[in-house]
């Protein structure tokens, strides 16, 4: 049973092997120090942090996440080690929480590496504080004890780690809220609450416990979904649904749903990691138990307990892999109900919803960006859902990257090719699932070099004016725009929204900037960097595609920039993390089926009722 802790409370731990569980419902950062028997933490070298995650004893997160799983191995640690302290930290981002006070207390457990709970401590009365001191694991008489600290820092990180007497405390914390900002870079946006005009009468609850359905008692009426199939049997799992999931209109429900899938996913496929690490560490603990003594390495009884070690380890993992595989058959069931379903903004292109595209009167919730899935079961899909308006711009790296295979084998001047296609794939569906004049894309091709890949957009008139090229084209159309920034930006900060002048487009923007850094020189890299930052709130959004290690001419300047992305690849790439444990998810873009029209079609449609409404 597991002991409920509170602060100061402390509770025999039962092994040296153990997990720290964090659970924060928002992404947090999640650590260890260590400490000597004066409390005093030696040097950088006794913290395990997002950007130094291992230390003898201890592995820890690379990333922030809602979720974390702490390695702990007390007979591991060096000798003068007496104190191992858990902390917690909210990450620097911008639009983040800055203190623990203004969100759910965090929990932290200690368990066996098979998940048995130990002792478990939620972290209340916190106010200001933006780093904390969870949990003390500390040697008495010989054993290891959990103690609950809950000892927080409105100073964060760096006064958390001065009052553990480490002399560089404000170096380190910026070298963790640098790797965390960079990690974040790399996760998929956790979906947001629905815009207030449409959760009036109650908030939805955006977890997803096992995911069952419950509709706001508020929301409005809407079509039952239908049944995929017959009744479940007795005993068997419910048939899945399309649209079983909170939400207030069909679409609402098939994105919580899409993100259902996707957290119990990431979930299933932690608890089978988990258990696969457990029947490792149980099997290493038998052998070393039987090698410990000279006198029974070899013979028959040393041969008999290796074998026992080998079975029990081979049936654990068997256990686990049968229960993940039946966790995953549900999500392909359910997978194969929903992908049919989705409306065209959500849909892969060679769904049936897109031969049967209207023009929308309505903007979507939300926008598929690709495809995520784990190396567990590769053929699952999930689809990548954001929502919209988006809140960072896209960097599609043409680059090589040592997370793809793909980029490895595909040359310099075809990884362009594809990150353009990629682009022009995002920019038509982006188009096509607004209504007439609520977005307008606008390109940047400096040397012309992506006109066969942006074919689809530039026949089908999808584009207002030809793509800008030359150092004249990129300054007129970063000027036009950041201007545009500055203009919605006074009027709203002034309350005179709608007093605009009447050249100014009130359409969402989108640009596209194609092979940089070609033609850009220092006022338009400062430009970019501007609308990176500050476009997106005024609905100015900016979609690179660009060469990282071909851009570095400017050096650390431009890092700013790649954070403020969201970096995407025109080929598979595992590069992308979850927010709820961090699992490494091979993104695959959205790029049209070889020799298809459907966008094209759908373009033309937009053309032809842009023409009618003389828009």
């Amino acid at each position: 049973m597991t002991a409920e802790l509170i602060r100061g409370q402390n509770h025999p731990l039962p092994d040296t092997r153990l997990e720290i569980r964090v659970s924060a419902g928002q992404p947090i950062v999640a650590g260890v120090t260590l400490n000597d028997d004066e409390w005093r933490m030696r040097d950088v070298a006794w913290i395990a942090h997002p950007a130094s995650p291992q230390l003898p004893g201890i592995e820890v997160s690379r990333q922030a996440a809602a979720d974390h799983r702490l390695a702990v191995d007390l007979g591991a640690l060096p000798p003068d080690v007496a104190r191992v302290n858990v902390m917690l930290a909210l990450p620097t981002v911008p639009g983040g929480p800055t203190r623990f006070g203004g969100m759910t207390a965090p929990v932290v457990a200690a368990t066996g590496l098979d998940g048995t709970g130990i002792a478990s401590y939620t972290l209340v009365d916190l106010d200001t504080e933006s780093a904390v001191v969870a949990l003390e694991l500390y040697r008495r008489n010989d054993a290891w004890k959990v103690r609950a600290v809950g000892q927080g820092y409105a100073g964060g990180l760096a006064a958390m780690l001065q009052d553990q007497g480490l002399p560089q405390a404000q170096q380190l914390a910026d070298t963790i809220n640098e790797a965390v900002v960079n990690g974040m870079a790399r996760s998929v946006p956790p979906p947001r609450p629905a815009d207030a005009t449409t959760t009036t009468g109650g908030g939805i609850n955006y977890q997803h416990p096992g995911r069952q359905p419950s509709t706001p008692a508020a929301a409005p009426a809407t079509p039952a979904p239908a049944a995929a199939g017959a009744p479940a049997q007795p005993g068997q799992p419910a048939q899945p649904v399309a649209g079983d999931a909170p939400g207030w209109s069909m679409d609402e429900r098939l994105y919580n749903q899409v993100w259902g899938m996707f957290e119990d996913l990431a979930r299933a496929a932690a608890a089978y990691r988990s258990a696969v690490d457990f029947a490792d560490s149980r099997m290493d603990q038998q052998l070393e138990r039987v090698l410990s003594d000279p006198r029974n390495r070899i013979g028959q009884a040393a041969d008999q307990a290796r074998a026992e070690a080998r079975a029990k380890h081979a049936q654990l993992v068997d256990q686990a892999r049968a229960a993940f595989d039946r966790d995953v058959a549900q999500l392909e069931a359910e997978s194969a109900v929903v992908e049919p379903a989705l409306p065209p903004a959500y849909a892969r292109w060679d769904n049936p919803a897109w031969q049967a595209y209207r023009v929308p009167t309505d903007a979507p919730m939300a926008l598929r960006l690709g495809d995520l899935s784990l190396p567990e079961r590769a053929e699952l899909r999930i689809p990548m859902l954001v929502r919209l308006p988006l809140e960072r711009g896209l960097w599609i790296d043409c680059g090589r990257s040592a997370g793809s295979a793909d980029s490895a084998v595909v040359d310099s001047h075809e990884l362009r090719r594809l990150g353009a296609e990629t682009a022009t794939a995002i920019a038509a569906r982006l188009l096509a699932v607004h209504p007439v004049g609520d977005f307008r894309v606008h390109v940047i091709d400096p040397a012309g070099s992506a006109s066969a890949s942006l074919a689809p957009l530039l026949e089908t008139d999808a584009l207002r004016e030809p793509p800008a090229t030359g150092v004249p084209g990129v300054s007129t159309t970063l000027a036009r725009l950041t201007q545009r920034v500055d203009l919605v930006q006074m009027a709203i900060r002034s309350g005179a929204a709608d007093s605009l002048p009447p050249d100014v487009d009130t359409a969402d923007q989108l640009l596209i900037v194609h092979d940089f850094p070609h033609g850009f020189d220092d006022r338009s890299v400062t430009q970019l960097r501007y609308l990176a930052d500050e476009g997106p709130s005024v609905g100015v959004h900016l979609m690179m595609v660009a060469d990282r290690e071909e851009a570095s001419v400017y050096g650390p300047v431009l890092d700013p920039l790649w954070r403020a992305l969201l970096r995407i690849t025109p080929v598979p790439d595992n590069h992308l993390g979850d927010p709820w444990v961090g699992h490494a998810w091979t993104y695959e873009p959205p790029l049209l089926p070889k020799g298809s029209q459907v966008a094209a079609q759908a373009l033309h449609q937009l053309a032809a009722a842009r023409q009618s409404s003389g828009s």
